[in-house]
């Protein structure tokens, strides 16, 4: 069986910088897979490549057997992939109902951007009680809910979020990552780019390390876990 997603010998260049390096990755439905590694690895360009924000210089990225790259962005969310950006990117000066309303506008099927929409205020009830609050004037977790929110209004097979945690109080992070299992359990696959690695790897079913472009390691989240070598290199284990 093909996965959800498969890369393969993915590079990307950045004028004269080898940013992705032959990079070969498969994603599962159902499954949150992790791509870890240190700052300037990567993992969010492994990302943009995969939203089409990024033009690879070789390579093929395939959602469910079809051919990603040279598909411009919006109809790569039209066939099922969204993402909640690093930094949020939410839209500050429109409120959190228009900046929800943002994420279903590819989407002609009223009743069920409705019933997804009431799904998200219930995933994250602080937004519900900020629907008429202009996005810009939420703390840092309230955004990082409506990023997620925004790109589960898309209906996404496969949901690509980047730096969840970065610049959140541990708390709120918590709370974070109990409603991206929550997304996973209800179908949407999850495609995870995460700085802290103890997280990533408690979470994920399947990790990826990045070094300098090039996967380094792969294999169960659980063994990686509990591997010497690897909690010594990223994990700050010593």
């Amino acid at each position: 069986m093909s996965s959800l997603l498969e890369l393969a010998n993915l590079e990307v260049h950045y004028g004269g910088i080898h940013a992705l390096r032959g990079i070969d990755l498969k994603v599962e439905a159902g499954q949150i897979v992790a791509l870890i590694g240190a700052n300037g690895a990567g993992k969010s360009t492994t990302l943009r490549a995969i939203s089409g924000l990024v033009k690879p210089s070789r390579g093929s990225i395939k959602l469910e057997g079809r051919e990603l790259v040279g598909v411009p962005a919006h109809q790569i969310v039209a066939a099922g992939v969204s993402q909640a950006p690093e930094g949020r990117g939410i839209f500050a000066n429109l409120t959190v109902d228009e900046n929800l309303e943002v994420g279903s506008f590819l989407r002609t099927d009223r009743d069920g951007i409705a019933r997804d929409r009431e799904q998200v205020l219930t995933l994250f009830p602080r937004l519900r009680e900020r629907l008429a609050q202009e996005a810009g004037t939420l703390s840092g977790g309230e955004q990082q809910m409506l990023a997620i929110g925004r790109a589960m209004l898309a209906r996404p097979k496969l949901l690509l979020l980047d730096e969840p945690s970065l610049g959140l109080a541990p708390q709120i992070v918590k709370v974070i990552f109990q409603i991206i299992e929550t997304i996973a359990k209800s179908g949407t696959t999850i495609l995870l780019v995460e700085q802290n690695a103890h997280l990533a790897l408690r979470v994920s079913h399947h990790a990826y390390v990045l070094e300098v472009g090039k996967i380094a390691v792969s294999g169960p989240s659980k063994q990686l876990a509990s591997d010497d070598a690897i909690r010594r290199a990223y994990l700050g284990v010593h």
